[in-house]
């Protein structure tokens, strides 16, 4: 037979479980995928038109501006999808959501002289879903 104790301060919980766990995964693929979903756009203005992209001169990383597009809308693609199957729970969503995280960080920093603003704020998504994944797991209580 379980018991449900009251600890001081707090409510009745089942064993090991934790409320706000599932409200980080929830929260994780909600930004995966709103920041996915803004990748897709990036990639989108990469591929279509050159001309809304300013090129800055003598900046270290020099690339092909559609070449990127693709890489961007390709990646946004694969994070909405990732985002959304997050909300089923699955263990191998979370590793992937942090893989794919890291990994739009880095497309996002080497995309910093093109749109410095946009991609700031997509590196900052990345830094929160990548910490709401890390967080976000349920534990046993003893």
């Amino acid at each position: 037979m379980t018991s449900s104790a009251t600890k001081p301060g707090g409510a009745a919980r089942g064993p090991g479980k934790r409320p706000f766990a599932t409200g980080w995964t929830v929260f994780a693929a909600i930004m995966l995928i709103a920041g996915g979903t803004m990748a897709i756009f990036q990639g989108i203005a990469g591929i279509t038109e050159d001309s809304l992209i300013v090129v800055t001169r003598h900046y270290v990383y020099s690339m092909n501006t559609t070449g990127w597009g693709w890489i961007h809308l390709i990646l946004g693609i694969v994070i909405v999808m990732t985002g959304v199957a997050l909300f089923s729970g699955a263990v191998w969503a979370r590793v992937v959501g942090v893989v794919l995280a890291v990994l739009g960080m880095i497309a996002n920093f080497l995309w910093l002289p093109y749109y410095p603003l946009w991609a700031v704020v997509l590196i900052t998504i990345d830094a929160f879903v990548i910490w709401a994944l890390c967080v976000g797991t349920t534990r046993e209580e003893s």
